[in-house]
C-alpha cells in the first residue's frame, strides 16, 4: 500500500483522492480470483443507454445488495437482482470493503459495487455519479488490468478537465466537491498489465465502483 498522491490537491475539485499502487502485485491477484468466483453467479453483460437503447462499450455486473443497471425502457436505477438471471448480486469481497473502511470517511457500509469489465477500445464518457440519495458518501473507485486515461471535471459539464492514468491496484476517491464531479474513461492502455492474463479471457481493464445507494 503507498501513501496519496500530490496528484490529489493539485488543480481539481477538493475532494478528489489519488492512492496510486494501493494494492500490491499479490493484493491485485487475490482481488482477480474473488472477483471470478463472484461473476460465476452474476456474469457480465452488455447495458444499454435509456431511451436509444445504444449498448454500452463496457460490459458490467455489480456486487452487494444494490446493483446499478441500465436499459431502454427502464432507464438507469439501483435494484437487487441482476436483469438477465434475475439472482441476487453476490457479497462484496472482504478486501473491498477494507478499501471503503479505510479511504471513505463515512460511518455506513456502501450498498453498491459496480464492476465495469473495459475491452481493448472501450471508453466511458463524461458522466456523474448521481443515481444515488445520499452525496455524503463518497464513491471509491478501484483499478485492475490495463492502466487507463481517466478525465476528471467540475460539478458543470462545461469546466476544465485534468487527466490521470490509472495502473492496476490504484485507487481514487470522489468526495466532497468532487462526489459529483464529472469524470470519464477516456481510453484504455492495452497490454500494461498482466494481472488480468487467466480471467476474463479478454483482459483488458476491471473497474470496481463502490457506492452508498440510500440514506442511513
Amino acid at each position: 500500500m503507498t501513501m496519496e498522491s500530490d496528484q490529489s490537491a493539485a488543480g481539481v475539485a477538493s475532494g478528489f483522492r489519488f492512492c496510486p499502487g494501493w494494492f500490491d502485485r499479490a493484493g491485485q491477484e487475490r482481488l482477480v480470483r474473488a472477483l471470478s468466483v463472484a461473476v460465476e453467479t452474476a456474469p457480465f453483460y452488455t447495458p444499454t443507454m435509456p431511451k436509444s437503447g445504444k449498448p454500452f462499450s463496457v460490459r458490467m455486473t455489480n456486487l452487494g445488495p444494490l446493483g446499478w443497471v441500465s436499459d431502454k425502457d427502464g432507464g438507469y436505477r439501483y435494484q437487487p437482482t441482476h436483469p438477465e438471471t434475475g439472482q441476487p448480486w453476490p457479497a462484496v469481497p472482504q478486501m473491498v470493503m477494507d478499501v471503503w473502511r479505510a479511504l471513505a470517511d463515512y460511518p455506513h457500509p456502501p450498498e453498491a459495487c459496480l464492476v465495469n469489465h473495459y475491452r481493448q477500445g472501450a471508453k466511458l464518457g463524461l458522466h456523474q455519479d448521481a443515481d444515488e440519495q445520499d452525496f455524503a458518501a463518497p464513491v471509491v473507485s478501484i483499478s485492475l488490468g490495463d492502466a487507463c486515461l481517466f478525465r476528471l471535471g467540475g460539478t458543470s459539464r462545461k469546466d476544465p478537465t485534468r487527466s490521470f492514468r490509472l495502473s492496476s491496484g490504484d485507487v481514487v476517491v470522489l468526495g466532497d466537491e468532487a462526489r459529483l464531479a464529472f469524470h470519464g474513461v477516456d481510453r484504455i492502455y492495452p497490454g500494461t498489465s498482466t494481472v488480468l492474463r487467466e480471467w476474463p479471457p479478454e483482459g483488458g481493464r476491471i473497474n470496481l465502483t463502490l457506492r452508498r445507494v440510500t440514506r442511513p
